[in-house]
């Protein structure tokens, strides 16, 4: 099972927490919340009645709502998902 991000194109922190995990070559299934009708409802559910996005739910059922590049990173390394190479917020390398 893959990450699902949930996002919007007009989301700033989408754009952002996408291009990260594109950086990192993580492997995960984008939902667009504009093109996918049932999408709204299940981020509000899985975030107890908010529609904030990005909301990333990991395959053992984690989820991370409104991450920064640092928390995402650390989450994918907890879960030991590979990335390519591991940077900091500023996207210096570690």
């Amino acid at each position: 099972m893959k990450i699902l991000f949930y996002g919007a194109t007009w989301c700033p922190d989408c754009r952002r927490s996408k291009k990260f995990l594109d950086d990192q070559s993580v492997d995960y299934t984008y939902i667009n919340l504009e093109e996918t009708p049932d999408a709204a409802a299940e981020v509000e559910r899985i975030n107890k009645g908010m529609q904030s996005i990005p909301t990333i739910v990991f395959p053992n059922g984690a989820i991370l709502t409104e991450p920064s590049n640092g928390a995402l990173l650390e989450a994918l390394t907890a879960h030991n998902i590979e990335i390519k190479e591991k940077k900091a917020n500023d996207g210096s390398t570690i």
